[in-house]
């Protein structure tokens, strides 16, 4: 069955017509009913609606958003970092630097899967680790036990009372397209306060953006009209892997997820289908229990659905030439028994023996007699083979039985296709005939296996008003000092061209004016643009222990990354040699880069002074 259910901890009335805990968030039985007309009718003009729009998806709800807060403070607690942040916060301290002002910046050198641009996603989780970093007791007597010995006791004092009262976060807001090189994130503060921030920063926003990233693609690749379910949980790198990818796969583009913990706690549609060990667990129709339904219409007589759909089944058997030998007892009872208990609901998967010789056959007979009942089931879900060549044979044989038994709903059941999806495949959906609605993917996105890490870093680039910068024997290692403004320029289409770093004294660029500024990478040679329109891609979003910008929900930042995405000029979002996006310095900020890279040439001298 395709289970387009919505859990909520606070709603209280389950439909009549389904006895287990599946809750369709206030939703009516009514409101069902007119959910599967929709659902059809949506679907025989070829555009598959499952419904799932913002008026009728889930919101988390004031329990889901305490277990959300309670949720990042047991994943992410204060010491979920490196060993090493603490020694140097150590010497920080002991050198009297600790409370030196100090601005990191996190951002990533490449563009992920060779594409063009990312999604910046975590920003969220970010700001409530600020807000609820403190270290316990217990902490603090652990930290005691593993820093070397000659470990000054008062540092530990200095620990406990540490919080995040002085740093301030500016960011670029969460769910925007983002290119390698731009900074992300400027964390400023305390420099033992903000050092020890580095690792959990890193960890909350660098799997959070690829997994989002990756689903950007695999939208992008299978197009506007398919759904996508993310099912990836059993897959993932662990819990905590398995519903950060349900979060931001969502985000990211797909419609709904198998992860019920993450329809809890983000309000994202949850969804599912029948396995095949449902299927393989029954042999025979005397298994089938309660072996009677009662008509959707009212009518409280209960029907024998066996002896329905044994008689429905000869008529398919003989619309089709079917042979009526090879079809599996057992799984007609899987199906009879799946059917009584959700009969509005009812999406089996049919490749447990033979879609041709059994499974399909089986479905149109217990689809017709709920439709004799006034029910409407949604569908098939295909998991096996050749996915493309089988939907079309399975439409065929649907559009057949809708023209046969004058039931124009049938044609129109979904088609679900999942069996080890990449973005590769789901490409090819597009390229080859095929009548599949919606697609499932687990592995190749929540593993990300083209790619499993972002590879963003964390570097310091001021303390106490002095620029720093980290050279490297790989040019592409170094960074840009300073504390910077960033700006993002577009065209007279309103598509970004080019994100410019600028020094933050310097005045913002501004629209139709020219600009003279070098790339960060590649050719530096010295450009003049002239933007049509120009934008500031950072806010301060944290200061002084605060949150200061209103934090989106789930689906809000969905909404972002889509409309993001849409200003994407087409060579920038190919999924394949898209155009390199261009990240540029001002001349004021490249003129900086000279000079530190001068005077650390004239520094390294220092031994032989006086």
């Amino acid at each position: 069955m395709w289970e387009i259910a919505y859990f909520s901890p606070g709603f209280a009335s389950p439909l009549a017509y389904q006895p287990f805990l599946l809750y369709l968030r206030d939703t009516t039985e009514v409101e069902a009913a007119g959910w599967l007309e929709n659902c059809m009718s949506q679907r025989s003009r070829r555009q598959p609606n499952m419904n799932l729009g913002k008026g009728n998806m889930a919101a988390p709800s004031s329990q889901s958003c305490t277990a959300l807060e309670r949720s990042i403070r047991e994943r992410v607690p204060t010491l979920l970092t490196d060993l090493y942040q603490f020694t140097m916060a150590y010497a920080y301290w002991r050198s009297g630097r600790h409370n030196e002002p100090a601005v990191f910046e996190l951002f990533f050198r490449d563009n992920p899967f060779g594409g063009g641009f990312s999604l910046f996603s975590g920003m969220h989780d970010c700001l409530l680790f600020l807000r609820s970093f403190r270290f316990t007791d217990e902490d603090v007597e652990y930290l005691r036990s593993v820093l070397p010995p000659a470990t000054d006791p008062a540092f530990f004092l200095f620990l406990r009372e540490l919080d995040c009262s002085g740093v301030t976060l500016h960011s670029v807001p969460e769910g925007t397209v983002v290119f390698a090189r731009v900074p992300l994130m400027e964390v400023s503060g305390p420099l033992a306060v903000v050092q020890l921030l580095e690792t959990s920063l890193l960890c909350l926003v660098n799997y959070a953006s690829l997994v989002c990233s990756n689903a950007a693609r695999f939208r992008l690749a299978a197009g506007s009209r398919r759904k996508l379910l993310e099912m990836g949980l059993r897959r993932a790198q662990g819990p905590d892997g398995g519903l950060t990818a349900s979060r931001y796969t969502y985000v990211g583009g797909f419609d709904m997820t198998s992860n019920v913990q993450a329809g809890f706690l983000f309000g994202i549609p949850v969804a599912g289908t029948m396995a095949h060990s449902y299927v393989t667990s029954f042999s025979s129709l005397e298994e089938v229990w309660p072996q009677t339904l009662v008509a959707a219409n009212g009518d409280h007589d209960n029907i024998d659905l066996i002896s329905l759909t044994k008689g429905w089944l000869g008529r398919v058997c003989e619309l089709l030439g079917a042979e009526s030998g090879q079809i599996h007892e057992g799984e007609l009872a899987a199906f009879l028994s799946y059917a009584i208990a959700y009969p509005h609901n009812f999406l089996p998967v049919i490749d447990s023996y033979s879609v041709t010789c059994s499974g399909l056959l089986n479905f149109c007979a217990v689809a017709l007699s709920l439709f004799e009942l006034d029910y409407s089931p949604l569908g098939v879900r295909l998991d096996s083979g050749d996915l493309c060549r089988q939907s079309v044979e399975v439409r065929h044989v649907f559009r057949l039985c809708s023209e046969q038994f004058s039931i124009p709903a049938f044609q129109s059941l979904l088609i679900v296709g999942t069996n080890n999806i990449s973005e590769y495949s789901m490409a090819e959906l597009n390229k080859k005939e095929n009548e599949i609605d919606v697609v499932g993917v687990g592995t190749h996105l929540v593993t990300c296996t083209r790619q499993p890490s972002l590879g963003c870093v964390y570097k310091l680039v001021e303390v106490r008003g002095s620029p720093r910068m980290k050279f490297s024997e790989d040019p592409e290692k170094s960074t840009v000092p300073g504390r910077k403004a960033v700006y993002r320029m577009l065209d007279t289409e309103g598509h970004p061209f080019l994100d410019l770093l600028c020094l933050c004294e310097e005045p913002a660029p501004k629209a139709c004016v020219a600009v003279r500024c070098h790339p960060v990478v590649g050719n530096k040679t010295c450009q003049s643009i002239t933007p049509s329109q120009v934008s500031c891609l950072r806010l301060e979003v944290y200061t002084k222990g605060q949150i200061t910008q209103p934090l989106c929900s789930t689906a809000e930042t969905r909404e972002k990354v889509q409309s993001s995405i849409q200003t994407l000029h087409p060579r920038h979002k190919r999924l394949q040699e898209p155009d390199s996006y261009i990240v540029a310095v001002s001349e004021k900020l490249h003129h900086l880069i000279a000079e530190i890279r001068k005077g650390s040439s004239n520094n390294s001298n220092f031994l032989l002074a006086n």
